[in-house]
């Protein structure tokens, strides 16, 4: 079988690391090389993309008009920083090239509107790096849920927090809805695949800890209020052993799932990780642990599943439009 022909665009988002060393372990992907558009705008915490030790000192560079002039290329992943990854994967869905954007992409809602907007008159795959869909206890949950076992879902709660330095939380003062958007919109999106949709109404509360001096919003909490209830979503760069503490819960009038932790670091593939959760159906509780997997493996097997034609992305262009404004208005974004 043919590798898929593919190059990565940016280095600088905080997952690009991840996503760069799981496309090299997958014999599916022949990883051509990189481009930096924008060297400025690099997690102030990440090793320069020429170091040693980073994958990228062993990879040629191009410029992103290089890119751009090729005609055989399957895909592009966009790994820009957070803020720019949209303004580089329009470019590359003008030429009709498949995309695999990290998330959230930019700021405001208009150009993320004109992408999504272009790949679906261009019949492209752009898939979105929200990992959190691919967690085999997620994926669980879904089935349940979509089976009719927990009843009517009203609420779900999601909390994704941890402990930066400071100089990171500086980094993420520069975005509006600082915490909300950096990682609250991991939880935002499991929110609208759970309860089926948008909600009527979105109530951000976003804030800062003061922490370190720090002015930017740290602290976010949103309420996204459906007709039949409220679910929140909760993240903070100020929560001792917040990385430990995520969690998932889903609730409904026959039972309840909770996902807690989402991430149990594990020996074994790139960024080997596994889940733990309790199931409370119908009078009876169990506790599940899943098999080890990569924490970016079976979203990136699924970009390249979506692009052979395997199989057809369950995240419709509207899908991902409608999270993205929600996201927006979480992080208090008037657009």
């Amino acid at each position: 079988m043919k590798k898929l022909r593919i190059a990565q665009v940016g280095t600088g988002h905080p997952h690009a690391r991840g996503q760069t060393d799981t496309i090299l372990a997958n014999p599916e992907f022949d990883l051509i090389g990189f481009a930096e558009p924008s060297p400025e705008y690099r997690h102030p915490e990440s090793k320069y993309f020429l170091d040693p030790s980073t994958p990228y000192s062993q990879m040629r560079q191009y410029t992103v008009d290089e890119l751009l002039a090729m005609d055989d290329l399957d895909g592009a992943i966009i790994e820009c920083q957070e803020e720019i990854g949209t303004e580089y994967a329009q470019m590359f869905a003008d030429k009709g090239v498949n995309i695999f954007m990290d998330k959230p992409g930019t700021h405001g809602n208009a150009s993320y509107a004109k992408l999504m907007e272009t790949a679906r008159q261009k019949n492209i795959v752009l898939q979105l790096g929200y990992m959190y869909r691919y967690n085999p206890l997620v994926q669980k949950a879904l089935e349940m849920v979509r089976a009719g076992e927990l009843g009517e879902v009203y609420s779900v709660e999601g909390q994704m927090s941890l402990c930066y330095p400071q100089s990171m939380c500086q980094w993420i003062g520069k975005h509006k809805g600082g915490m909300m958007y950096y990682l609250g919109c991991h939880m935002i999106d499991l929110v609208l695949l759970f309860m089926g949709g948008v909600p009527e109404k979105v109530i951000p509360m976003n804030c800062c800890t003061g922490q370190y001096g720090f002015t930017g919003e740290n602290y976010g909490f949103a309420a996204l209020q459906y007709k039949n209830g409220v679910s929140f979503v909760k993240t903070t760069c100020a929560e001792v052993n917040g990385f430990q503490r995520r969690q998932l819960v889903i609730s409904g009038s026959k039972g309840t799932i909770e996902i807690r932790p989402m991430e149990i670091p594990v020996q074994g593939p790139v960024y080997c990780q596994k889940s733990a959760a309790i199931f409370n159906v119908n009078g009876k509780s169990e506790r599940v642990e899943c098999e080890p997997f990569g924490r970016y493996a079976p979203m990136l097997q699924a970009f390249a599943d979506h692009v052979r034609g395997k199989s057809v992305n369950p995240f419709t262009y509207e899908y991902e439009t409608d999270l993205f404004r929600t996201v927006m208005q979480c992080c208090g974004w008037e657009d």
